[in-house]
């Protein structure tokens, strides 16, 4: 659904339950990254964060984004900033390029606000803190 505000489109995806998962899977959401949304001890590594952060911003769930930053990290990120990226912007397919235990490489391809196709590519690092994954940079 994409909504018209203040001349800029908001694309706000609802993916239901049986459908594929936008992080590319293969599974459906419901198997998928609905699960880790709803109890982030669900991913039991980096990559699964990793992919679903990356849902969690097709999806637009700032709450869960935010609140997969490292500890130490989450202090400097800006909710408002996030949110806003992930509603100006059309998420449209995920590549994971490569994955170690804590190291994700990926391409995070997205339509911009003037509808130009842009390419995310990061090296994230995620780091484990008792049971639960956390997302700490990347460059």
């Amino acid at each position: 659904m994409a909504l018209l505000k203040a001349g800029k489109i908001l694309n706000r995806q609802v993916i239901e339950s049986g459908q594929l998962c936008p992080c590319g899977s293969g599974n459906t959401y419901g198997e998928c990254c609905q699960q880790i949304h709803r109890f982030h001890a669900k991913a039991t590594t980096a990559e699964a964060l990793m992919r679903a952060r990356y849902s969690a911003f097709v999806t637009q769930q700032i709450d869960f984004l935010y609140d997969t930053f490292h500890p130490s990290t989450r202090r400097f990120q800006n909710k408002q900033a996030i949110g806003q990226w992930a509603r100006e912007n059309k998420w449209m397919q995920l590549s994971i390029l490569k994955s170690t235990f804590h190291i994700v490489e990926f391409e995070a391809h997205y339509l911009d606000p003037q509808l130009e196709v842009q390419i995310h590519h990061e090296k994230s690092t995620f780091k484990k803190q008792g049971d639960l994954w956390y997302y700490v940079d990347g460059r």
